[in-house]
């Protein structure tokens, strides 16, 4: 599950929204008008969504994909090619406003007599771009050759993101600019400041792109991978999600239980309603304090290498005065404690992180500020990559925001992140302001699906670490006993984000072994952790 940004500074609100980028609506025909008035029957019966993306996914599956070089700015090297998915904006409507879906592929490096099919991915978010994804081939990845060999490798930008039709909800150089307020409040005022800057968030989000937002469920983009599914000619989805992609998997499962042929989810979101989204991000909060403390222990015992402390409390100590200094001047300007969290984090988030987030920190420290600004700061010059930071952050609210109800009262905010503070610093108050929005949000919110698919519904392959901060161990086993007949593979002592591409043997063995040949341990399995990090 994505967290890139603290919501201290919701910019400016500009008049206007994101129509140019959806398609108009075909001009109606008589075979038009009458699937229209069975789309009304079939709303009036309560399907109407169903009906709606069968209607999208039979036109799919006739209309195909025009598949072409990539536009150059995309950063997709040949042979990957690109195209669109035209779908409906409401799947109640399906003839009504049309919005298009970017979608990429290269083909199966195998031979005519290996190919299985498509293998489509999502990366996680809500907001991420799974447009990398066929670059695994590219780049030689050798994890995922045998899937290539057996599958076109398939990426997408969901419905609001990127090459997509997109959403917005602020001015992107206003979203990156910095400092931002300290997460961390200190009065009542510092709580009030923040709740106006969400609430001016949730507002913005109304103004630039109200006319997505209600559509902007996970739900919807299931539909919308139903009908990429029919679009690249394949009868059923052979997919893999990670992070919120589980999430986005469990709910296609839940909707389309038959249309499935292999799927793997790594990383997994809390499926339980009583979950989504709320008290996935208190559960967020606990995991993270405790993979914070796993990082703080590695770098106290690579004291050699990077002189922060030689226990795990003297790196605690040293982070608590880098974060006080910064709090009372920023770094260069522009790097206070708001800036310092969206780094840190990612070293809790993935193992990868270790050693480059602690050779920053240990420049810092040696009088060296230049890295950690670069590094933690915004890039006001970086325009194409700011419109993606603020479209990221727009889709990941828009997308959790009306996937589920969520509390409107604000203490019951304020009562559970003040306890959850106390234990959890790390991360807590910085993850409410990112959530709050939700709070006022001016769109109806859903009730989350019921994830309990019925017959129908294959094996399904489940893999996580023990100590995942952003997605909890316990939503795995909340998933695997709601999908019936799958395998989970627990990678033990472990805590990185997304293991299906780190190279663990006894898990990529095991992974490959499914996509390739559908088979599975007659039982769940635990491995070994992935090597650690090297300083």
């Amino acid at each position: 599950m994505r967290r890139t940004a603290v919501l201290g500074s919701a910019g400016t609100l500009l008049a206007g929204t994101l129509i140019a980028g959806a398609m108009a609506a075909p001009a109606a025909t008589a075979d038009d008008a009458q699937g229209q008035r069975n789309a009304s029957s079939r709303h009036q019966s309560g399907g109407a969504e169903a009906y709606g993306v069968k209607v999208a996914a039979q036109k799919a599956a006739r209309t195909g994909i025009s598949w072409k070089d990539c536009p150059a700015d995309w950063g997709l090297e040949k042979p990957i090619k690109c195209g669109y998915v035209t779908v409906p904006l409401d799947y109640s409507k399906p003839y009504g406003k049309q919005i298009t879906l970017a979608v990429d592929r290269i083909g199966n490096t195998g031979s005519p007599q290996d190919r299985q099919g498509s293998l489509v991915y999502n990366p996680g978010g809500p907001g991420g771009s799974g447009l990398k994804f066929p670059r695994r081939v590219v780049t030689k990845n050798q994890i995922w050759a045998g899937a290539a060999k057996a599958y076109d490798l398939v990426g997408f930008d969901p419905r609001g993101v990127g090459r997509s039709t997109p959403i917005s909800c602020v001015d992107p150089q206003e979203f990156v600019k910095a400092p931002k307020l300290d997460p961390v409040p200190d009065s009542e005022a510092d709580k009030q400041a923040q709740r106006k800057l969400a609430a001016e968030y949730a507002a913005g989000c109304k103004e630039r792109s109200g006319w997505m937002l209600p559509h902007m469920t996970t739900p919807n983009t299931a539909r919308d991978l139903d009908v990429i599914r029919a679009a690249l000619g394949d009868r059923k989805l052979n997919y893999v999600g990670v992070s919120y992609g589980t999430y986005l998997g469990a709910v296609y499962s839940e909707l389309f239980p038959t249309h499935v042929r292999r799927m793997v989810l790594d990383s997994v979101v809390n499926p339980s309603t009583k979950k989504i989204w709320y008290e996935v991000n208190l559960d967020q909060d606990i995991a993270f304090e405790g993979r914070w403390k796993d990082w703080m222990k590695w770098v106290a015992a690579n004291d050699a290498t990077y002189h922060i402390g030689n226990t795990v409390e003297k790196v605690q100590k040293q982070w608590e005065k880098l974060r006080a200094s910064a709090k009372k001047s920023p770094v260069g300007g522009v790097v206070g404690p708001a800036e310092l969290i969206v780094f840190f984090q990612s070293a809790p988030y993935y193992d990868s992180s270790w050693a480059p987030v602690a050779s920053i920190w240990s420049k810092y420290l040696a009088g060296d500020t230049a890295a950690l600004v670069e590094a933690a700061g915004p890039d006001m010059a970086n325009t194409a990559g700011n419109i993606a930071s603020e479209n990221g952050n727009a889709v990941y609210t828009a997308v959790e925001c009306a996937d589920a109800k969520w509390p409107t009262s604000w203490n019951k905010w304020n009562r559970d992140n003040s306890k959850l503070h106390e234990k959890y610093p790390f991360l807590t108050w910085s993850n409410a302001w990112m959530n709050l929005p939700c709070a006022t949000w001016g769109v109806k919110q859903q009730h989350a699906l019921d994830i309990k698919p019925g017959k129908g519904l294959p094996p399904v392959l489940i893999a996580q670490s023990t100590r995942d901060a952003a997605t909890p161990y316990a939503g795995a086993v909340e998933l695997h006993k709601r999908l019936k007949g799958s395998r989970l593979i627990t990678e033990r002592d472990a805590g990185s984000h997304g293991i299906t591409n780190l190279g663990n043997p006894c898990l990529d063995s095991r992974v490959q072994s499914y996509l390739v040949s559908g088979k599975l341990d007659s039982r769940d399995v635990t491995c070994a952790p992935h090597a650690a990090p090297k300083p």
